[in-house]
């Protein structure tokens, strides 16, 4: 019988310089495997250690794949790639996760979930283990927005210990190089329906003496940007298109004259503000567009809808570029027009109130022209073929 058909769980844990605690992780982890009963490998994905880490994962038992690009998802992908259990339970090798009590996890692996996430604040954590910044707002903050934008049911999203069935997580082409890759793994699953729970697990103070690598702001950031770039909807697409449409409708309707509503009287100011608020607007919604077709093209597979679909066939920088030029032309006839009103008085002085209300929705369609010309410049540099390695 082929040996790796035998093979139910691999652990596999990140590794760059973590001689201090890779040992008693992989102990921890071996006794795990012995105690169950569970058939499994220990999969040590080395990121370019120069502490010794490999030669103490190979001197106890554990199967060490060398990882030449640098990053948190990149070693995780190798280690991913190279494990041969039906399935996977990933884990930081510092010494802030219990390898040898992996029992819940497996439980619910063997019962169908696809991924399961361990949830620190539902099993405890140790005084000192998670900096307060990252325990009272940053996990719960970036947890509470991924719940929000794709409805999933995970508390803990950027928990470091997670089990998942090997094939359906690589059904998901998972690509992120960096600490966003465990938010990545998440949405995914939730998007695509996989089934997702949660077990308790606990974090206590990691065995290392030098700083962790991982940075709180930057990598808070890249957490956030990656969510970003999965829900441009709700971010961008939603509130730019209701700027947009307050905006122009706003702008439009005062060039004509002044409007009162109520008691409250809207005028060339009340214009020139609204005439930014279209323009703010139409940038977010062109943001919106671009990020997901820009995420699609780089191989994330985002959910889309039909009219996005519709939308995507007919947008390019042809038809961008005709579309703003055409808004830019209505901006300009506006302008001209005023510019031969005011040739026909003879250059005189004009009223300022009288003439910023017109100038001011020809400004406007000549920004949104522009605007309109530049992303289908964009969308011709994406449309640019290239060799991917």
């Amino acid at each position: 019988m082929n040996v790796t058909s035998q093979i139910e769980l691999s652990i596999v844990m990140p590794c760059l310089n973590e001689a201090e605690t890779l040992a008693v992780c992989i102990i921890k982890a071996r006794s795990y495997l012995t105690r169950s009963g569970v058939v499994g490998e220990i999969v040590i994905a080395d990121n370019g250690s120069t502490d010794g880490s490999q030669q103490i994962a190979r001197d106890l038992g554990a199967r060490v794949i060398e990882i030449e690009e640098k990053g948190y998802g990149s070693a995780l992908i190798g280690g991913i790639e190279a494990s041969l259990g039906t399935y996977v339970i990933m884990g930081d090798a510092d010494d802030s996760y219990d390898f040898a009590n992996l029992d819940g996890f497996v439980e619910r692996l063997r019962a169908g979930d696809e991924l399961v996430m361990g949830n620190r604040f539902m099993g405890g954590i140790e005084p000192g283990a998670m900096p307060p910044l990252h325990k009272y707002l940053g996990n719960p903050v970036l947890s509470s927005i991924g719940r929000f934008l794709f409805r999933s049911p995970i508390r803990d999203f950027h928990c470091g210990l997670r089990g998942f069935n090997r094939e359906s997580i690589n059904e998901l082409h998972l690509q992120t190089t960096g600490m966003e890759f465990a938010s990545e793994m998440v949405v995914k699953s939730t998007l695509e329906g996989r089934r997702v729970s949660e077990v308790a697990t606990t974090l206590k103070k990691d065995g290392r003496s030098r700083a962790p690598h991982l940075r709180s702001w930057r990598d808070g950031w890249r957490h956030l940007r990656f969510l970003m770039i999965f829900s441009p909807r709700w971010l961008f697409l939603i509130p730019g298109a209701t700027a947009f449409f307050l905006g122009i409708l706003g702008t439009t309707l005062l060039a004509f004259g002044p409007i009162s509503i109520g008691e409250i009287g809207l005028g060339a100011l009340s214009q020139l503000y609204l005439c930014a608020l279209a323009v703010v607007g139409y940038q977010a919604v062109l943001f919106a567009l671009l990020t997901k077709i820009y995420a699609q093209h780089e191989g994330f597979r985002i959910p889309s809808s039909r009219n996005f679909d519709r939308l995507q066939k007919r947008i390019s920088l042809e038809s961008a570029a005709l579309f703003g030029l055409a808004l830019f032309l209505i901006g300009l006839v506006i302008a001209v027009a005023q510019l031969a009103l005011w040739a026909s008085t003879g250059f005189g002085e004009l009223d300022a109130s009288e003439v910023m209300r017109v100038a001011t929705l020809a400004v406007l369609f000549m920004i949104l022209g522009a605007q309109s010309v530049m992303a289908g410049l964009f969308l011709g540099v994406l449309a640019v073929g290239l060799k991917r390695r």
